[in-house]
């Protein structure tokens, strides 16, 4: 018997974040569980997660604002 086998979100392997990088920016995503999303904080994207899938494509990600930057862009 293992202890580690409780699921830690439906269908969204935790450890998969680590491997999946922006595809923008190559650099690392933030998971927001309360959204299901991977934010990418450099591209100022957020891509969603769907029954437990990261949606890698520039084209589903939401546009996000960049934090203390004054700009309107």
């Amino acid at each position: 018997m293992t202890e580690d086998t409780q699921p830690q979100a439906p269908g969204f392997d935790r450890q998969m974040l680590e491997a999946l990088v922006c595809p923008v920016t190559h650099t690392t995503l933030h998971y927001d569980a309360a959204r299901q999303e991977l934010v990418s904080r450099t591209a100022g994207l957020a891509f969603p997660i769907r029954q437990g899938i990261p949606i890698m494509l520039i084209d589903e990600a939401r546009q996000i604002k960049a934090n203390g930057d004054g700009s309107h862009g």
